[in-house]
């Protein structure tokens, strides 16, 4: 069996074959939650998404995910079919047939739609999105920190695919991830064009060196919700964090590292290429972090 595990593991819950999920409209059990072999997510990846958390009734930051989400959707030139109070109130009703207070993670898609003809162009998506909402009981659950392992791939430059588009088109992050993988790691750490380290295939990354939080410029990297709090949690509370360039030499001899995201918040890295990173878990620094921003969620309420 495997040893490698992902920032996304979660304990097992039963519940989850029960659920009920949003299509276009209606709540189905996952049984019938389906959609066309001739959609457009499904032939090309043409779609955008979000990842939103629930916290003790409440829906984490929703409206910056919202915001990030309809920004994603014009960028493609992609018409949800719904206005924010639409997309929320498909959000809360899923919730509600569901019968969720906390610990549940909501993956929400959009897609250009079905396709008249099974060929890339978008004017063949004539009969509207297809906007899916999968909220499943979640809480995460690492059996030890994340190893990494630094690959070829990079994140896209902005006139390829831009990292800052939460896009279903995911392969050169998957190609990262078995990358890692078959190198004995559990995620990629990917560098940026001009070879500093950016993010790793589904998450931000941070080091701490001396005090000092790092994390990339943000000029190549995802635009991380998560990311975006940590660095104003550390602005508030008078702990230095930079966004720069940073090298594999300076990650190295980094006295703690965590990665970011929605799902498992912060997450600490014991291991890149090999070298052991501090104490191998969460250090104090991050220990601070993850305190801070535990209560930055609370607040929100």
């Amino acid at each position: 069996m495997s040893d490698h595990i992902s920032t996304h593991q979660a304990e097992e819950d039963a519940r989850n074959e029960e659920i009920q999920i949003y299509v276009n409209g209606r709540i189905v059990p996952k049984r019938d939650a389906v959609v066309s072999v001739y959609d457009s997510g499904f032939m090309l990846g043409d779609g955008v998404w979000e990842g939103i958390r629930l916290y003790d009734g409440r829906w984490a930051f929703l409206d910056e995910h919202l915001d990030r989400l309809f920004e994603a959707a014009r960028a493609v030139d992609l018409d949800i079919g719904l206005d924010r109070d639409g997309v929320r109130q498909a959000l809360l009703a899923t919730q509600a047939a569901n019968g969720m207070h906390t610990d549940a993670h909501a993956r929400l898609m959009v897609t250009r739609g079905v396709k008249s003809r099974p060929f890339q162009h978008p004017s063949l998506s004539r009969s509207g999105p297809t906007m899916v909402i999968i909220m499943e009981h979640s809480r995460p659950k690492l059996p030890r920190p994340i190893r990494l392992a630094t690959v070829p791939h990079m994140r896209g430059l902005p006139m390829t695919q831009d990292p800052k588009l939460n896009s279903h088109s995911k392969l050169n992050c998957i190609l990262a991830c078995i990358a890692a993988e078959k190198a004995g790691a559990d995620e990629a750490l990917m560098l940026d064009v001009h070879g500093f380290v950016n993010t790793t295939n589904a998450c931000n990354f941070f080091i701490v060196r001396k005090g000092e939080v790092w994390t990339s410029t943000g000029d190549y990297c995802m635009n991380g919700i998560t990311r975006q709090k940590v660095i104003d949690v550390c602005r508030r509370n008078a702990i230095p964090v930079f966004e720069k360039n940073f090298s594999l030499v300076e990650t190295y001899s980094a006295d703690e590292a965590f990665l970011t995201g929605t799902f498992g918040a912060q997450t600490p890295v014991s291991e890149i290429d090999g070298r052991a990173i501090g104490s191998g878990g969460f250090g104090p620094v991050t220990e601070r972090i993850r305190a801070l921003y535990k209560a930055l969620v609370a607040a929100e309420g």
